[in-house]
């Protein structure tokens, strides 16, 4: 989403670095306080890496009382570190990114004044602590920051693809706002769910995938409320094509690095319910292609039956994995040859006749039959082929990714492409 809670670190150089954070306390307005990096405040019997992740007990109040202490993120839980730097009386804490979480900032209610900073800016906060004679810093209260860039941004806590269990199916399949997010609060629990935090809210900003499904159910229930006789795979299917993969700026939706996210960051992209409401054409499926997929899996009657809650008989010509009649189109394993996937649209707009575009996965060509599909009332559906080919001759290894547009230059219909070479 576009807004931070931001809460910056000035140091006593003049440099100010970009953080997050919901501490509810703040330091004394302008006042700079000694910084250090949390191991040189470490307890006796206790390893630096410990003390450097801020765990319990880890810190030497004697070392610590009256400074901002330094933490490294990870192991143990973010106010948690905040709770050792005021047991040890340090008046603020610095929560600095790994290589690993990059630019992804957490803004979390911390139990004194705090912040987290990226990774890079960690680098050049670890440089001025140790080229510094007596480093100060300060860190400014908590406050709302809106429209900022670029938004959206993949979350370095989100899960990932591809699929283990079924790679021909793209995962995740879509991606919406999960950081962040402000909702009513139970009384039942601290913010923190830490049993130390006493203290209770009405309202609170939590970040999780538990955060984005309630975006993406809320939008297929409206989309459910607008279209009573849409079936789930038609709802799926309109959210998916629907979805971008541009940010603010407008550039390539971007990981917690700053490197370009791919389908298995983001999936389809990231949701959109304006224009899920009006898809043009969706891919639809029944049950019993699902449980003809759940066939082609492997899976026996018994297991089937667990799905199905009745006897299901599987065909005995088994469909291909890859005809599942999916919003995305995913070949786990292109080496030499050909693969020709089926996949079937409806119409759910008005008379229209839509033209195929595709942007090609590197090394691999691909070809749509037909290029063209004319619809003439609501609920038609037509079949197109899709052949996917390794270019002789090229070179390329693991997965490439392009997708697969039909537009009637009202609607863009979009479907990933993911290929392994």
């Amino acid at each position: 989403m576009d807004r931070e809670f931001a809460s910056n670190l000035i140091l006593g150089n003049g440099k100010h670095y970009k953080g997050q954070s919901l501490s509810s306390s703040s330091l004394p307005h302008a006042k700079f306080y000694p910084i250090i990096a949390a191991f040189q405040a470490k307890a006796k019997n206790v390893s630096a890496l410990d003390a450097q992740l801020c765990k319990l007990g880890s810190l030497d109040p004697k070392m610590a009382k009256g400074k901002i202490l330094v933490c490294l993120r990870g192991q143990n839980g973010r106010v948690e570190k905040g709770r050792a730097v005021a047991l040890a009386g340090g008046v603020g804490m610095v929560l600095e990114n790994t290589n690993v979480t990059g630019n992804d900032l957490t803004a979390d209610p911390h139990v004194l004044p705090a912040t987290q900073v990226s990774f890079k800016d960690s680098l050049a906060l670890s440089r001025y602590i140790n080229q510094t004679k007596n480093p100060i810093a300060h860190i400014t209260p908590s406050r709302t920051v809106l429209g900022t860039k670029p938004a959206p941004v993949m979350a370095a806590f989100s899960s990932k693809g591809p699929s283990t269990v079924a790679p021909v199916i793209l995962k995740p399949d879509i991606t919406a706002p999960g950081v962040s997010v402000i909702a009513a609060y139970t009384g039942a629990v601290s913010p923190t769910n830490e049993q130390f935090d006493a203290r209770r809210l009405l309202f609170n900003a939590v970040s999780g995938t538990s955060m984005s499904c309630p975006h993406v159910s809320g939008i297929a229930g409206l989309l459910k409320t607008r279209y009573p006789s849409w079936s789930p795979a038609a709802i799926h299917s309109a959210i998916m094509t629907t979805a971008t993969t541009m940010d603010d700026i407008p550039g390539p939706i971007q990981n917690s690095t700053n490197m370009k996210a791919t389908p298995f960051s983001f999936g389809a992209g990231h949701v959109r319910p304006n224009r899920a409401v009006n898809p043009g054409l969706v891919y639809d499926s029944g049950i019993k292609d699902y449980l003809n997929f759940l066939c082609s899996l492997g899976y026996n009657a018994t297991q089937i039956s667990v799905f199905s809650g009745k006897n299901f008989t599987c065909s005995s010509h088994k469909t291909s994995l890859y005809n599942l009649n999916y919003p995305s189109i995913t070949v786990p394993n292109l080496s030499s040859s050909k693969v020709t996937v089926k996949r079937t649209v409806k119409n759910v707009g008005r008379p229209s006749t839509y033209t195929v575009r595709v942007n090609n996965p590197e090394v691999v060509s691909v070809a749509v039959k037909p290029t063209s599909l004319k619809f003439t009332k609501v609920g038609e559906q037509k079949t197109f082929k899709v052949t996917l080919v390794k270019r002789k001759g090229k070179v390329a290894k693991g997965y490439v990714f392009g997708d697969l547009v039909w537009s009637d230059k009202k609607h863009r219909v979009r479907s990933p492409i993911v290929v392994k070479l």
